[in-house]
């Protein structure tokens, strides 16, 4: 094998060392993350990447008798995790986002309808994974990925992303070389009809954008419907799944959130976290108790440099789980601000069936 450009550790000679499968423990720490965003790109879920993951490397434990040492460990690693994730795939519909299902925006006094049935595309913590590009993460990216058939997803992600040459591909995904250019011909094609691609990084936030993000989130705890319009773009987008409907337009998201969101002034803090690359925030809502509860998850992307600074895109989860998967608070005490210290201790993390990665 010769040497080749590794996103995550840079040029080198592929090593051939199988002492690193001698502790397993130190191993799986070393590829957690990596791995993780791999069988989410996969996936869509952050809850299954996380399933995927171990089964490989319980798949790895059992097999590490009989590594040769033909590839790189991490190589090894990632043929048997993009295999894992093809046989978790099979027979599987792709998690969409409410755009994705090919139905037109909505109106925002249109009912609100919710399909529990669909399995949605979900965020993923950047705390909980390792990505050298981070385009390659965005949810936007990822819910492209999801309207690929499965192996041209696996093609495109080791071939573009992992940056493994045709025939590394190849032996991967037990196919040709002429097989897997064609697949990867074919998933340009579909992501080039969509306007994305993996080339593209946004930068990171600059000072007007970050203080776009300070008067997004005063705007909901105050509730002005005239400052939450004014900081998105004109042609905005807001999905929220579960619900299935997704509203075009800055005017009419506002509309939306002034007659759908039960909220009122000081009754919605948002606690800041970092979700595909893009900055988030968990949405917290005052009970009758004074207290305030997990809502929603926001996911933002913004665009735009200096005052030209808009959000363009809000993908709201109302998935409880999430709060528990980025270590969001369980409740934020009666009298709490935005600003204020959040509450920290794993008694005040949300329950939730996974937790990968505290808030930092």
């Amino acid at each position: 094998m010769t040497t080749r450009q590794d996103p995550d550790e840079g040029t080198l000679e592929t090593p051939r060392d199988p002492s690193e499968l001698d502790d397993f423990p130190t191993l799986t720490e070393r590829y957690q993350r990596e791995l993780l965003a791999h069988c989410y790109r996969m996936s869509g879920s952050v809850h299954e990447a996380e399933d995927l993951v171990q089964e490989t490397f319980l798949r790895a434990w059992k097999a590490s008798a009989g590594f040769q040492g033909r590839s790189s460990v991490r190589t090894w690693l990632y043929r048997i995790a993009t295999n894992v994730c093809l046989t978790n795939l099979e027979n599987k519909p792709r998690r969409p986002l409410p755009a994705g299902l090919g139905t037109t925006d909505q109106m925002a006094g249109d009912a609100l309808e919710q399909n529990h049935e669909v399995a949605w595309l979900e965020p993923v913590p950047d705390a909980a994974v390792v990505v050298a590009e981070r385009d390659t993460i965005r949810l936007a990216f990822v819910a492209a990925l999801q309207h690929l058939p499965a192996r041209q997803r696996a093609v495109l992600i080791l071939r573009d992303v992992l940056r493994w040459s045709a025939a590394e591909t190849a032996e991967a995904l037990d196919t040709t070389v002429a097989a897997v250019n064609s697949a990867l011909q074919r998933a340009h094609a579909q992501m080039q009809d969509r306007g994305l691609t993996a080339d593209t990084v946004e930068p990171d936030l600059d000072d007007r954008q970050r203080d776009l993000l300070d008067q997004y989130v005063d705007a909901f705890w105050r509730k002005d419907i005239t400052a939450i319009v004014n900081l998105l773009k004109a042609e905005a987008i807001w999905e929220m799944p579960p619900f299935t409907g997704w509203y075009l337009g800055a005017t009419t998201i506002g509309q939306l959130i002034d007659r759908q969101c039960p909220g009122g002034h000081h009754d919605m803090p948002m606690v800041e976290t970092r979700a595909n690359g893009q900055p988030a925030f968990g949405l917290y809502m005052k009970s009758p108790d004074g207290d305030f509860t997990p809502f929603h998850l926001q996911v933002l992307q913004v665009e735009g440099t200096g005052p030209d600074a808009r959000v363009a895109h809000v993908g709201a989860f109302f998935d409880p789980r999430l709060f528990a998967t980025f270590g969001l608070p369980a409740r934020l005490p009666a009298g709490y601000q935005p600003g204020d210290p959040v509450p920290t201790g794993p008694d005040n993390v949300a329950t939730g069936d996974h937790v990968i990665l505290g808030h930092p």
